[in-house]
């Protein structure tokens, strides 16, 4: 029987008695050079008035509001709010062209958009296709820009917090909570529907991984959109601690951020941290200006984790802890495997399953691999997704007798831990031999004049596909085909790239690199190649 865990919303709640005058949440923006902040007592009151002033324009559980906003300080407020509603937060890739986006909110079947200037264009867009569905429009941002259409946020909620009418509605953890489209970097998005024990079990997990206190003050710069961001800040929802929103990703504007926050805890992707380490290394940022004493965990996720990198992270800050974070969006996010704080001499494996989370390897038919080959990682916990929303038919390939497949090719070693080879449709087939990109990523990313790469298979009438690497070399070195060819013979022949492209390396705003835009690029062939895995 699952133990009971407090709804993400009570816990919110509890932090406004607990911790009232505390900073909560900042604000830093370095292109502005401002900094904004909430305390927990104003956090919570924010969301109870976003989930009140909903409720008074017909809002009600169940009820889908969409979440078009750049990270701020009001976008977890009114995320909040929404839940507060017992409707369904549904936050959008801000990627997303407008005819996606009015596919979601028709998916969804919306009742209420939330939206900033950065959305104004793509709204406009699709407004006369939208306008007769009585979708309440919230803008969030400048009111000398507002558009014709909808109401500010401001005079949306000059009516004050109503915490009977949202004290009224009864939420229980099976009930929808949210939901979440995947990236689309395998195929069209689809959304994911999690239930508020996935969003409270999520935060449990996260705790359990990093033991925030209430004196952690964790750095969040990826998208909130996404459930890898949230689901860290988590942590610091359940201990209290105060959470940095930074809008930037250059290197300086992270380790400011870092000094002057005093900021304990980083998650970062391998993009942010190979650019911190450049940067370093070309001594355009030195460390020793800055005060990063505080700084005791940097951990990484969503992609691939290089292990070269982390051997180059680890001789510069080397009093730092290290954990890989693995997940899904279908799991929840982060955290149904990790690799744990105590465990350097595995880095390069993802780790043992998280913290109530259980897995297996194994072959097409869900049979178990031996240990030590590789097949389909396959995971089962609380985490869970409910379903593809309105998509039977991809929820029932996806999810079988509790498991979720994930799509990724794994081995086990004799320790037990888990290392990834690469997502199922980019495995590369030659000469009938089955060769996982991600390896051979791994190790050209370790040459010196290598800022990214990325490795896809071209088609070839002999060997079916080539392997072909895509590299985008560090600013002012130059480097030749030859040099890329001469530095991969350390590995095996069959693996070896056979052609080499010199390009930008593409990557979504989780990290993931776009592979199906560097085959449509190099191929002609945008999405990934249709293959039978009798194995796999």
């Amino acid at each position: 029987m699952k133990s009971k865990l407090p709804l993400i919303t009570e816990i919110l709640d509890s932090n406004r008695i607990k911790y009232s005058n505390d900073c909560a949440l900042v604000e830093i923006d370095p292109g502005k050079n401002s900094r904004k902040t909430l305390t927990w007592e104003e956090f919570s009151s924010f969301s109870g008035r976003v989930a009140s002033n909903l409720m008074i324009n017909g809002i009600k559980k169940g009820d889908c509001v969409v979440h078009l906003m750049m990270n701020c300080l009001e976008w977890l407020p009114v995320y909040f709010g929404i839940l507060k509603t017992g409707g369904l937060a549904v936050p959008i890739n801000f990627r997303f062209m407008a005819q996606t986006i009015k596919n979601c909110i028709n998916l969804v079947e919306a009742k209420a958009v939330f939206f900033d200037e950065t959305f104004i264009g793509r709204l406009d867009e699709i407004y006369d296709d939208l306008k007769e569905q009585n979708i309440l429009f919230v803008f969030t941002g400048s009111k000398e820009i507002m558009p014709f259409y909808g109401v500010h946020i401001s005079d949306f909620l000059s009516a004050d917090e109503k915490k009977d009418l949202v004290d009224s509605i009864e939420i229980k953890p099976e009930d929808d909570a949210a939901m979440y489209f995947t990236s689309g970097t395998t195929g069209d998005p689809k959304a994911v529907l999690l239930t508020h024990d996935n969003l409270s079990y999520a935060c449990e997990v996260e705790h359990k991984h990093h033991s925030q206190t209430h004196e952690d003050v964790f750095l969040c710069i990826p998208p909130l959109y996404h459930t890898g961001a949230k689901m860290h800040w988590f942590g610091s929802l359940k201990s209290g601690g105060k959470g940095v929103v930074l809008k930037g990703t250059k290197p300086r504007d992270i380790i400011e951020a870092v000094s002057r926050e005093s900021v304990s805890i980083v998650w970062l992707l391998v993009p942010w941290a190979h650019d911190i380490l450049v940067a370093i290394e070309n001594k355009e940022l030195d460390i020793k200006d800055y005060d990063l004493s505080r700084w005791r965990l940097m951990h990484m996720g969503a992609q691939p984790v290089p292990e070269s990198l982390i051997r180059k992270w680890e001789a510069v800050f080397p009093h730092h802890e290290y954990d890989t974070n693995y997940g899904l969006t279908e799991a929840s996010g982060p955290g149904c495997v990790h690799l744990g704080m105590d465990n350097l001499d595995k880095i390069g494996s993802i780790g043992i399953p998280g913290y109530g989370w259980k897995f297996q390897i194994v072959y097409r038919n869900m049979e178990p691999v031996p240990r030590g080959e590789p097949g389909e990682l396959i995971v089962k916990g609380r985490g869970v997704m409910k379903e593809y929303y309105k998509n039977r038919e991809a929820t029932e390939k996806t999810i079988k007798d509790g498991w979720l497949r994930t799509g990724d090719i794994a081995r086990v070693d004799k320790d037990g831990f888990i290392w990834l080879l690469d997502r199922k449709k980019d495995v590369i087939i030659t000469g009938g031999e089955n060769i996982f990109p991600a390896e051979i990523e791994d190790f050209i990313l370790s040459h010196p004049k290598v800022h990214d790469v990325a490795v896809i298979g071209t088609p070839d009438k002999r060997l079916g596909e080539l392997v072909t690497a895509i590299v985008q070399p560090k600013k002012g070195n130059d480097i030749s085909e030859e040099e890329i060819i001469e530095f991969c013979s350390k590995i095996p022949r069959y693996r070896r790239p056979r052609i080499v492209h010199f390009d930008y390396v593409p990557r979504n705003p989780t990290g993931k690199i776009e592979k199906p835009k560097l085959r449509k690029k190099f191929t002609g062939i945008y999405s990934s190649f249709k293959r039978d895995f009798n194995d796999y």
